[in-house]
């Protein structure tokens, strides 16, 4: 029998936010991002001010959580526009993509708190 994985849906993450989308803002995906699944907790980089997945490792300014991508996109080749939650929100904390080196609990519990001073409480 085969067996079907299906992946995240757009917005699926998001519990509520502010009346009238106020959480939500149009960001930048940097070049050679890959391809950000919906619900990856972005940082935002210092330099240009593009974001990319929030790495513990990361000494460029996206090490610190600052938004959550709303949509899926592809930034392997060139920047991508996309629309993502940056404050006054609750998002499904089961429903959100980290990046592959923030692995252990403390660091995802560290990234929820960054997140929470910014408005967007993970439950």
């Amino acid at each position: 029998m085969t067996v079907l994985a299906e992946s995240r849906h757009p917005a699926e993450f998001i519990l509520s936010e502010a009346s009238g989308q106020r959480s939500r803002e149009n960001i930048t995906l940097a070049s050679g991002a890959g391809v950000v699944a919906p619900g990856t907790v972005l940082g935002k980089v210092t330099a240009t001010g593009k974001y990319i997945a929030s790495a513990v490792g990361a000494s460029d300014g996206s090490e610190v959580p600052a938004a959550i991508n709303i949509y899926g996109a592809d930034a392997t080749a060139a920047d991508a526009k996309v629309s993502a939650i940056l404050r006054d929100a609750e998002v499904n904390g089961n429903c959100l993509t980290y990046h592959a080196d923030r692995d252990q609990p403390a660091e995802k519990t560290a990234a929820n708190e960054a997140l929470k001073s910014l408005g967007v409480i993970v439950r």
